[in-house]
Parts: C-alpha cells; sequence; structure tokens
C-alpha cells in the first residue's frame, strides 16, 4: 500500500507535468514554439498583456516545484538556501555597470578583457558575478571568459522598465536587516505608523527622516519609470482583458503614477474618458510620457490631468470607476481608511471603485470571505501551498512593511476596510499575480 507521504508526491509531480504542458501549449500557439533557457530575443509573450493562461500554468509549477524540493530536499540545504542567497548583489553590480547593455551591443559575445576595460571593474570579479547568474540563465557563456546576454539579462539594461525597478530595490536589504530591532525598540515595536517603518528607523540616525514620496526631479523619474516595471512584472495589464470596460463611460485612475495602467486602457477602449489623478510634481512627468507614448490619445480630448493628494482631497466625483492600483497596500489600516473615505464621497450612486491589489491567502480563513469569488480555480489544489507556493505576494507584503509600515492584505481585510468605508465587494478577478476586487456603495 502507497503511503499518504508517496502519494503527494506522486500528487505535485502530476501538476508539474500538467502545469508544464499548459504552459508549453501556450508558446506554441504563438507559433514561435518554447523559448530555450540561453534565448538571446524575447519572446512575443514576454510582453503580451494577456497571458493569464501562462502565468496560471506558471504558478502551479512554481508552487509544485518548491514543495517538492522542501519535501525531498534535507532541511538543513533548504534552510540554507532560504538565507544564503546573493543573486540581487551580482545583479545589483551588473545594473550599476550597465553589463546588460554593453552585452546587447555584441550579441555574439564578449570577452571578459574586453568587457572588464568596458565597464571599469576588474575581470576576475565580473567574472565571478556572471557564472553565478549563468546558474539562472541570466546571461551565458558562449565560450570560455566569453558571455553574451539571454532573454533574462536583457530585462537588466537601463531603458529596461524592469530593470529600473530592480534598481530602486538595492537599499531594501539594509531595511531588512534591521527588522529584529524595529521589532524590540520601545518606540517602533507597537507602532503601524508610516514614520515608525524600518525605512526610517535606519535612516534616523543618518538624520534623514523624510518621506519616501519627498523626491528631487531625477528620483521621481526614476522611480516612475520603475513603476511601469512593476506593471510589467505583475502583469496589471491582464486587467485590460478581464474587467468589463466596455460597460463604463469615465474612469479616473487614482494615484496614476505616469500612465502605466492609464495608457494601454486609452488605447485600447477609445471610448473611455480618463481622469488621471496624481500630486502636481508626477502630473508634469505623466503629460510628458502621454505626448512620447499616446499622443493621438490626447488629441481627442478625453484624458484630463487633475492634481490630488488622494489622503486630503477628493477625487473628481461622478464618475463610473475608480481605480487604485497599488495604492491601498502603500499604506497603514488608517489612511487605507481615509483614502476610501475619499473615493466613496466622490461616487455617484452607480459608480464602482476597483482596487488592483496582490492578495494574501492565509490558513484557517473563515469559509464565507471567499464566497463571491469569480475564479473557481483560486485557491491551490492539494497538496500545494498556500498562494500556490508562489512567496511574490508575501516578498510584496515585506517589502511594503520595510518602507511605510504598509501591508499586503488578504480579501477579508480589504473587505474590511471596504465596509468601513461604506463600501461592500461585489466581485474579484484572479488574475494570478494580483486580484481586482470591485466594490460599490453598501445600500443601508
Amino acid at each position: 500500500m502507497t503511503e499518504p507521504n508517496e502519494l503527494k508526491v506522486e500528487a505535485l509531480l502530476d501538476i508539474i507535468n500538467s502545469s508544464a504542458r499548459k504552459a508549453m501549449a501556450e508558446y506554441k500557439n504563438t507559433e514561435h514554439g518554447v523559448p530555450s533557457v540561453d534565448a538571446g530575443t524575447f519572446h512575443p509573450l514576454d510582453f503580451a498583456t494577456d497571458t493569464l493562461a501562462l502565468r496560471k500554468a506558471i504558478r502551479l509549477l512554481e508552487g509544485a516545484c518548491e514543495q517538492l524540493n522542501t519535501i525531498l530536499a534535507p532541511p538543513q540545504n533548504t534552510v540554507y538556501n532560504l538565507v544564503n542567497n546573493h543573486n540581487s548583489a551580482c545583479i545589483d553590480v551588473v545594473i550599476q555597470s550597465r553589463i546588460a547593455d554593453v552585452l546587447d551591443k555584441h550579441p555574439e559575445g564578449l570577452s571578459l578583457d574586453v568587457l572588464a576595460d568596458a565597464v571599469n571593474l576588474d575581470k576576475t570579479k565580473i567574472a565571478r558575478v556572471l557564472r553565478v547568474l549563468t546558474l539562472r540563465g541570466c546571461f551565458k557563456e558562449v565560450k570560455q571568459d566569453i558571455f553574451a546576454n539571454t532573454r533574462l539579462s536583457l530585462m537588466l539594461k537601463a531603458t529596461n522598465n524592469v530593470g529600473c525597478y530592480i534598481k530602486i530595490q538595492r537599499e531594501l536589504p539594509q531595511y531588512g536587516a534591521v527588522l529584529y530591532e524595529t521589532m524590540v525598540d520601545q518606540e517602533f515595536a507597537r507602532s503601524d505608523k508610516v514614520d515608525k517603518a524600518p525605512r526610517i528607523f535606519t535612516l534616523r540616525n543618518e538624520s534623514k527622516k523624510d518621506s519616501f514620496w519627498v523626491m528631487d526631479d531625477e528620483a521621481r523619474d526614476v522611480f516612475q519609470k520603475s513603476m511601469m516595471g512593476y506593471s510589467e512584472i505583475l502583469s496589471f495589464s491582464t486587467v485590460l482583458h478581464y474587467y468589463p470596460w466596455d460597460n463604463v463611460s469615465s474612469v479616473v485612475d487614482v494615484g496614476s503614477g505616469i500612465g502605466a495602467m492609464s495608457i494601454p486602457l486609452a488605447k485600447m477602449f477609445p471610448r473611455l474618458r480618463i481622469t488621471n489623478q496624481e500630486l502636481p510634481e508626477t502630473l508634469k512627468l505623466a503629460i510628458n510620457t502621454w505626448e512620447k507614448n499616446a499622443p493621438e490619445v490626447l488629441l481627442d480630448g478625453r484624458i484630463e490631468f487633475v492634481p490630488l493628494n488622494f489622503l486630503e482631497e477628493l477625487p473628481v466625483v461622478g464618475k463610473d470607476v475608480y481605480y487604485l492600483r497599488s495604492i491601498i497596500h502603500n499604506w497603514p489600516d488608517e489612511e487605507s481608511r481615509v483614502i476610501l473615505r475619499n473615493v466613496r464621497k466622490a461616487m455617484g450612486p452607480n459608480s464602482r471603485v476597483l482596487i488592483h491589489e496582490c492578495v494574501l491567502s492565509r490558513a484557517f480563513e473563515e469559509p464565507d470571505v471567499e464566497a463571491n469569488e469569480s475564479s473557481k480555480d483560486h485557491k491551490a489544489p492539494e497538496p500545494t501551498l498556500l498562494n500556490f507556493g508562489s512567496h511574490l505576494t508575501h516578498k510584496m507584503d515585506m517589502i511594503m512593511w520595510f518602507l511605510f509600515n504598509g501591508k499586503e492584505r488578504t480579501l477579508k481585510e480589504y473587505k474590511a476596510i471596504g465596509a468601513s468605508a461604506g463600501l461592500v465587494l461585489t466581485q474579484t478577478y484572479d488574475l494570478v499575480e494580483t486580484m481586482l476586487m470591485e466594490f460599490r456603495i453598501a445600500q443601508d
């Protein structure tokens, strides 16, 4: 008789096999085939806006592979691997020195000697960095001491929005390094205030207590470009294909940034009237971005730019949809309630609020928490871990904690925050990395 633990392993192997085949089928449907680990160019699916089926397959694949390894590998190895991961340090070297940019001019590969001269770094140390990353398919050694880009390393170019997002992550380790200290410090330990985040704890000895959002023009430009990359990483554009935008006439993009979502939304749905609302300094960058990337949309007069501090002011009133992408997770509960109450005051009787965020799954949630879910496959199949074994939502949760004392939330927590603002959850859309939650005005 097969042991229960062995049955779990067999079930995981079945999930790995079936999900890998589903992913392969999605690639093959493009007529470009399955990409290779050392491909030097992007695959058409890499930047497609609708890859939901592929990403659902990868979610299962990643979760099952990780759980299988956790079961079968010696625990000493697994625990050590949790902490001894220096890929981020190596990638930081690549981004700061623009190695991917140099190699982009030499698709056939470049020798370490020439590369070292081009970036003014030690040849031996560059080799060590690149060989760590080649183990993960990021760069390839085409011949001894000759390296070239892969589709992963191309993401690290200075002109790539994803590379820009990764670049701004370089300060996070120092905030994580003081996490325990903030949890025992008398002033910080019990506080969920924005000014008691690990970032503030780290910088207080440097007399730097400015808000994260206080930036000069150069830093603001880098940050906004990185948010475009963040949208690509989390595939926010999937919402363009799965929410019924044809039934919407007007949208307010609350905290719109420079248009990561509103630009593609305006292009795909030419009937929509869109209001971008942001801080005045960011709106200046936004207008420049729209003029560069969507000038034809600006000409037809259906886009407007209206300054907004959503903690102190109401958005424009009476629009069909108020869209908040990665806004609520930046803030503790108190500020989140203020933001949503301000939105609620601006809504008309038939308006909707769309909150687009990472959503955490938790063990032992009440059974009615996800009763309104539109996607039957949102919960991971047995025996995969919660969140399908993916660490992405929890990584984002830690980033929000480090920077702002913000957090990713469960669906139950979003329902509670919505209710405190007079809103009721009416629909959800499982978009793999994120969830779209539709709220309407609660009826008395």
